[in-house]
């Protein structure tokens, strides 16, 4: 089946390729050379465009080489020619006759003094760019992530936040989808998110938060979607850099990023390998209203080795001027160990009954592969677009574990001892493809995605049988778990622009296929009874639904503009949440899938508002979602005590009936000065749960908001300071309480080897604050814990640049994003 589709898209491509009209007139080309008006250097890198004067939306354009020259190749026609370079002023010829090839000789352009003092501005600060489906962040020189991985450098994204155990939320809302360069990828683990701390932070572009997708986005994710842009450059020549840092606690690392571009194609990489220990803690205070025990403390001690090697590898092939073809590779592996030591001190009537040591030792080979192949051809000359995309993605996981528990007063003895075998392979096929039809101001979209992911578990546990001394599998824990996720989809959008008023509407169509398969000795009636509802370990399950988006914007102004977007999206159970076997982690504290769950659907409104001026950039959002059947995670008793006495407590998901939620945002972007910028953004959202689980109330409401503000700072002798500061208020649910979270990053950097270099000092977690507080309150125990997933960090850094201009505008292509999507009412 897999062949037959691909089979059938090879040839639909080559057909419509083979229909471009004929006897249309060949195309002209216009030449010349950009100089410095004063020196008569040649300045590369300079932006030419050539605007229709019949169609003022068809633009077309290109960059200057190293020489200062240019090539365009242009249909015949009326053209408004303007030659830019960042602060110089723009050369401009208004309604040119270009009917047929033209040098136009040397263009000389002059400083603009006025616009000096923005030069470094727009080459370093992170920009936002607003669409009408999505805002895009352009990470610029952010000091902070020099050494950082992905995941640090979403946490200083608005309207993201990356908890202290490195989970995503968009808004507060956890349930986003993760793609990288639009697509599920393996790199962000098909639904995990633990490569992206693995993965260095310097390989992004820019990053696309997206909270009114439109139709061509997949469904996935009730929150919105997070794109991760790796970094591919666009300009001729060799050019690339030489990342390098390493810190206390112990972290080390190299990336290296290379890119050779020729008329003929284009060659781009990716290269790391990285070296980190991550010290935590943990402290649990535990009371019992039944059990052996009164109180239980637990103090953890968390050491964590991770080694990796990444790669993405890549390369462009031009066909001609209107096709290419991308091959691209992607590799990730990694060599961890973790080693976790948990001292447990157990009352009776506010008395020590006895202590025990649980020693977990934890080692996981990590390998992941990526091929990804595009074909992108330009049907003809007015932007009619076709791409498509086959994609294939492997992730295999061995993870061992020796746990050792033994109690060391009253006495020191032996309490257990497991052997965990764990492997997980996830497979995934991708087939896409995207058709754009351009109209008079306006443009139609279809397209069709097939993405077949499959993922198995291999779980064994063997336990010491004391009295013989030889480990006994535990048959009842042991399993193969195997679980499918099939979609298909087709969508369509069209958008128009009347004036002032642009807008874009959608309708996505998705099939999901859910699978489950167990092979185990394990008996399905136990978790029935456990859960009390009538469970099918081996399903299938499918669900048919559409997916309408609607997304306006309005232009007050030329630099002001309001938007309202609405769309329908899914949040579909990953494998992990829908496995019935309980983890191992603690024997006390365990998590166990629901292979009962569904999927949640939810409604969101958003309404936007982006005002610019000379120097200030607001914008700002009120929104307002409502999701059914909304995964919730709750802790109860399971019946059930350890061999000693103490009572085992069970975290499960479970669909609640409602989950609402409404909220506002801002953000500031302030650049008084190249020499002094702040940027500031403040999100505050209510949710109100309703719904109940084995007779058990799970319904709460409440108010929690987010906060974070950055600076940056030039100092005497052109020292860099930038200080990033965060803080997440207070919230709870319907079990637990979480206290506010503040944390600063500062860091100091200076420019070396004229301009080529740069060495940064920075420091993560200034204050060593990043921890969660949390207080749990149930009928049958409560919990209060401090728990810190990494400790403060300092790094430093040194990068090196080669035939890479520091202060590059380097954005020569206008009017279509990375999707084909035409970028109707944009504003930047």
């Amino acid at each position: 089946m897999k062949h037959l589709l691909l089979l059938l898209l090879v040839v639909c491509t080559l057909g419509l390729q083979a229909q471009r009209p004929q006897g249309q007139a060949e195309n002209i080309k216009i030449t010349g050379t950009v100089l410095d008006q004063d020196t008569g250097r040649p300045l590369e890198y300079a932006t030419v465009v050539m605007e229709s004067v019949r169609e003022p939306s068809r633009i077309t354009g290109g960059i200057t080489d190293l020489d200062g020259k240019f090539e365009v190749e242009l249909p015949r026609g009326m053209y408004n020619i303007r030659v830019e370079y960042i602060s110089y002023t723009t050369y401009s010829l208004e309604n040119q006759r270009l009917f047929q090839s033209k040098d136009l000789g040397e263009i000389r352009l002059g400083v603009n003094a006025t616009q000096l003092e923005a030069v470094e501005v727009v080459g370093e600060r992170t920009t936002v760019e607003v669409r009408l489906d999505k805002k895009i962040y352009n990470i610029g020189k952010d000091l902070t992530n020099s050494g950082a991985t992905i995941s640090d450098a979403l946490n200083n994204v608005p309207s993201v936040d990356v908890d202290v155990e490195g989970n995503i939320s968009l808004r507060g809302n956890e349930n986003v989808r993760i793609l990288i360069n639009g697509r599920p990828s393996a790199l962000a683990g098909f639904g995990s998110t633990d490569a992206l701390q693995q993965l260095p932070a310097d390989a992004i572009e820019r990053v696309e938060v997206i909270t009114s997708p439109s139709a061509r986005y997949d469904a996935e994710g009730t929150a919105g979607i997070l794109n991760i842009v790796l970094k591919k450059e666009k300009t001729l020549g060799f050019n690339g850099s030489v990342n390098t840092f390493v810190g206390d606690p112990t972290n080390a690392g190299i990336t290296v990023n290379g890119n050779l571009r020729t008329d003929a194609f284009n060659i781009f990489s990716t290269v790391g390998y990285r070296y980190r220990e991550g010290p935590g803690n943990g402290f649990f205070d535990n009371t019992y209203t039944g059990g052996s025990f009164d109180r239980i403390t637990e103090d953890r001690d968390i050491n964590r080795l991770n080694r990796g090697v990444n790669a993405n590898l890549g390369m462009e092939v031009f066909l001609n001027d209107h096709s290419s073809i991308t091959g691209s590779f992607f590799m990730r592996g990694g060599n961890d160990k973790d080693v976790t030591q948990n001292n447990t001190e157990r009352f009776v009537g506010g008395t020590t009954d006895s202590r025990t040591l649980r020693v977990e030792s934890e080692k996981e080979e990590d390998n992941s592969y990526q091929w990804s192949f595009n074909y992108t051809n330009d049907l003809d000359d007015d932007g009619q677009k076709l791409t498509a995309d086959v994609q294939i993605g492997r992730d295999k996981e061995d993870v061992t574990a020796l746990i050792e528990e033994r109690t060391t007063f009253p006495t020191d003895n032996l309490v257990a001892l497991e052997n965990v075998l764990q492997k997980e392979e996830s497979k995934e096929y991708l087939i896409q493809a995207d058709y754009v039809l351009p109209m008079e101001n306006a443009q139609f979209e279809a397209g069709f995605r097939i993405d077949l992911e499959e993922e198995m578990t291999d779980y064994r546990l063997d336990s010491l049988d004391q009295a013989s001394g030889q480990f006994v599998i535990n048959e009842t824990l042991t399993n193969l778990f195997t679980f499918n996720e099939d979609i298909a989809a087709v969508y369509t959008q069209y958008g128009n622009k009347f004036g002032k008023f642009s807008f874009l509407m959608g309708l996505r169509l998705e099939n999901t296929r859910l699978r489950g398969e167990l092979e185990s000795e394990f008996d399905p009636s136990q978790l029935e009874e456990e859960l009390g509802v009538d469970v099918d370990v081996n399903f299938d399950k499918n669900y048919l639904g559409l997916f309408p988006t609607i997304n306006l914007i309005y232009e007050l102004a030329e630099r002001e503009n309001i938007t309202i977007g609405y769309n329908r999206r899914i949040n579909r159970p990953r494998g992990w949440f829908i496995n019935p076997f309980p983890s191992r982690s603690s024997r006390t504290n365990i998590f166990q899938g629901n292979p009962d769950l569904n999927p949640a659907f939810s409604h969101t409104f958003d309404l936007g508002y982006l005002k610019r001026w000379e120097k200030i950039t607001l914008s700002s959002s009120v929104y307002y979602s409502r999701e059914t059947d909304a995964f919730e995670r709750v802790q109860e008793e399971t019946g059930q005590t350890t061999t000693d006495g103490i009572e085992i407590i069970r975290s499960i998901p479970i669909n609640l009936s409602t989950n609402q939620r409404i909220g506002g945002e801002a953000s500031i972007l302030y650049n008084p000065s190249r020499k002094f910028r702040l940027n500031a953004s403040f999100n505050i959202f209510q949710f109100d749960t309703e719904g109940e689980f084995n007779g058990v109330d799970y319904g709460a409401k409440n108010t929690s908001w987010f906060a974070r503000f950055g600076s940056k700072v030039t100092l005497p002798l052109a020292i860099e300071w930038q200080s990033n500061a965060f803080y997440r208020g207070p919230f709870q649910n319907a079990q637990t309480e979480t206290q506010g979270i503040f944390s600063l990053n500062m860091a100091l950097s200076k420019d070396v080897l004229k301009d080529n270099g740069t060495i940064t000092l920075n420091v993560s977690d200034l204050f060593n604050s990043r921890k969660r507080q949390s207080f749990t309150q149930t009928p049958f125990f409560t919990s209060d814990s401090e728990f810190q997933w990494r400790v403060r960090q300092i790094n430093l850094a040194f990068v090196y640049r080669f035939n890479e201009a520091k202060k590059r505008n380097g954005r020569g292509e206008r009017n279509f994003d990375d999707d084909g999507g035409e970028d109707f009412g944009s504003s930047r």
